[in-house]
Formats: structure tokens, C-alpha cells, sequence
């Protein structure tokens, strides 16, 4: 059997690090907002290239917050892409915000500047009382969205810009890493992560001091100091625990990265010749690879097949966010988002994961070669 992913591999290599790193936390009985998450966020805000961080308890709460911290509620509206994980509708969702879709680029599956201009235009000429406040872009599967010409459209129609990075720890536009590029940054330590946890956490980064302390009053009741209340806050913070395996991963996480770039192009390598679309890596920018995800038309046969062979793969993603039940009341209809809709057809990730060695590579790949030839 081929696992999609296996978490079990990586804990093995870093086993005495973890455990060292955990009981340490368990020693000094201090289980929230203690010494671990100041020491990630600083580390991991140093890492994007920025200067703050902040710790909180999801991708979806960092993703949420962001958006509450630069003042985004009722009434406005924020645009993002229609083939995401739907964690990033529900955070717009969430701040009281309608969201807007536009469609991908078909090579990099991320948000297409051409058809957000062409949205901002139309929406400009409406009169129905809610403003675009905001646009947030996904750099999917660890590729970076077109952020130079997302930055430039919304530098001209005054927006701000709020990274979902939450797939996409250390990937790079140029030499500046995603997170840095927007007014913040949103990341995911879901353990499936490139850089996870062993459980829920998140931060948002910011090279902005008014967002840090507003996300700092928001993540912790809206107190500044015990028992004082500025606002309305939530309970969302990250755990000690939590910061602490984090605080050690991140010390691998670009070799990891790496470990990806070169597994991916050898996957490439071995699949490119039996005529599927594989990943691509657009000029400029570094593709970490959070997931391997091919294309094509026979997508639900292959998958079926290589189930059978005892080779585990998922749908990133099958449905189309806007053509969601829970985002009927958003009035799309099918044919709106065409290159979405087509890939959610025929999309299909392959196992993969740092770890993944290349006898079980190789074995996906004569699946995936045996299917064509005989099916």
C-alpha cells in the first residue's frame, strides 16, 4: 500500500527533539501564551521576513482575524478565488463579509489577476450599497498566487491585500516569501501542513504594528491586561505545546521543502510522458509543493483504479466554493467559474509527503502508466 500521507515518518526523524521539547512544557506548567508561542511567533515572523507574528488557533481563526484586524465587517465585501479549501469563504463568512469569486489561472490553479480586474471594473459601476474592501488570494498547493500583478490591481483600486498562505510555508515570489507580501499573511499548522502541528494552530504575520496589537486584543478576549477589555475579542490562541513542536520543525522546514521541489520533479519527470498536466512552477517564483496534484479527463476512472491497487489519492477540490450548498445564497450558478469547474473534474493529488520514498513513487507512477496503456 501507498499512503497519501504518512505524519508517522517524520515524528520518527525528529522523535527525541519533540519529546525533549514537549517535556520541557509539561515541566514548567505554563500551557498559554507562555515563552513557546513568543519564541514561534518571533522565529516564524523572522522566517517570512517580517516583524511580527501572531499565534492563534486555526488557518480559519488566523484567516478571520486578519480580517476583523483591518477593520473588514458588515457591509463590505472581499474577493477571493473560487477553488480553494473552503475554510477561506467561511473566514470572510465569519467577519460578517459577502465574498466575491473569480476564477483561476488554469496552470497554477491561484486566483487570475485578468478576471479580478475585470470583476473590480463591473463591481465599481454597481450601486448596491456594499464596497470591496479587501482582496485575498490562496497560494494553492504551495504555489504563490500572481501576487506582483494582484498587489499593482489592488494598489490602484486602494485595497488591501490579506494572504491565505496556509498551504504554502516558505514558498517565495521572487526573494520575499509569501505572508510578507499583503498587509498580513494567514498560515495553517494543521499537521497535514508543510509545516503542522500535532493538532489545530495558525498565525497571521504582519510587518504592521496597528495589526499586531489589534490581532493580539482579538485572539485573547479583547483584554490587554487581565480583566480589562478594550473590545470584543475571541479565545483563540495557540498552545504551548503546539509552539513548542512547532519551534522544532521549523528548524527542518526549509529541507523539507526541498525534499518536496526534488520529489515533485521527479514525479514530474516519470508522468510527464504519459500525457497528464503535471504541476507547474510559474517564472519567478518557489513552488513548495504542499500537494502533487495532476489533471486529467479520466480523473474518476484513474482514481477508482489506482484505489484497487492499494494507492491512496484525494480531490483537491471537488466542488467549486460558490457551488456549495452552504453558498447557494451567493446566486452562482455553473459555467461561472469554467476553469475552476473543469479541474474540479478532473483534478487528482497524488501521495506525497517529504518522506515518501522513491520505491512508492515509482510504484504510483506504474499505476498510473498501467491504467493509460490498458484502460
Amino acid at each position: 500500500m501507498v499512503p497519501f500521507l504518512d505524519l508517522t515518518r517524520q515524528y520518527e526523524r525528529i522523535k527525541s527533539e519533540i519529546l525533549s521539547a514537549t517535556q520541557s512544557v509539561y515541566e514548567k506548567g505554563r500551557f498559554i501564551l507562555g515563552e513557546e508561542v513568543s519564541g514561534l511567533e518571533k522565529e516564524f515572523s523572522h522566517y517570512c521576513g517580517v516583524r511580527y507574528g501572531v499565534g492563534v488557533g486555526s488557518g480559519t481563526d488566523a484567516l478571520y482575524l486578519a480580517l476583523k484586524a483591518a477593520g473588514i465587517g458588515n457591509g463590505d465585501q472581499v474577493v477571493t478565488v473560487a477553488n480553494s479549501f473552503v475554510a477561506t469563504a467561511l473566514a470572510i463568512s465569519f467577519a460578517g463579509v459577502k465574498p466575491i469569486f473569480v476564477d483561476i489561472d488554469p496552470k497554477t490553479y491561484t486566483m487570475d489577476p485578468n478576471r479580478l480586474e475585470l470583476l473590480l471594473k463591473s463591481e465599481k459601476t454597481k450601486k448596491s450599497g456594499q464596497k470591496i474592501r479587501a482582496i485575498l488570494p490562496v497560494h494553492l498547493y504551495g504555489h504563490p498566487a500572481d501576487m506582483d500583478a494582484i498587489m499593482e490591481i489592488a494598489n490602484r483600486y486602494d485595497l488591501d491585500v490579506i494572504e491565505d498562505a496556509c498551504q504554502a510555508h516558505g514558498a517565495k515570489v521572487g526573494r520575499r516569501k509569501v505572508g510578507s507580501l499583503g498587509a498580513m499573511g494567514c498560515f495553517s499548522f494543521y499537521p497535514t501542513k508543510n509545516l503542522g502541528g500535532y493538532g489545530d494552530g495558525g498565525i497571521v504575520v504582519t510587518d504592521h504594528q496597528k495589526y499586531d496589537r489589534k490581532l493580539r486584543l482579538l485572539r485573547c478576549y479583547g483584554q490587554r491586561e487581565k480583566y480589562h477589555h478594550i473590545l470584543k475579542g475571541h479565545n483563540s490562541r495557540l498552545d504551548e505545546i503546539q509552539a513548542a513542536v512547532l519551534r522544532v520543525k521549523l528548524k527542518y522546514l526549509d529541507q523539507w521543502n526541498e525534499e518536496r521541489r526534488r520529489k515533485a520533479n521527479l514525479y514530474t519527470k516519470m508522468l510527464s510522458p504519459l500525457g497528464l498536466a503535471c504541476p507547474s512552477e510559474k517564472k519567478g517564483v518557489r513552488h513548495v509543493y504542499h500537494l502533487y496534484t495532476i489533471q486529467t479527463g479520466k480523473r474518476n476512472a484513474l482514481q477508482t483504479f489506482l484505489k484497487k491497487e492499494e494507492i491512496e489519492t484525494l480531490i483537491h477540490y471537488p466542488i467549486p466554493i460558490p457551488l456549495e450548498k452552504a453558498y447557494q445564497e451567493t446566486g452562482y450558478r455553473r459555467g461561472d467559474f469554467p476553469w475552476t469547474e473543469r479541474w474540479s473534474r478532473e483534478i487528482l493529488s497524488l501521495p506525497f509527503f517529504p518522506e515518501i520514498s522513491e520505491s512508492e513513487m515509482g510504484e504510483v507512477v506504474e499505476g498510473v502508466r498501467y491504467f493509460f496503456e490498458h484502460k
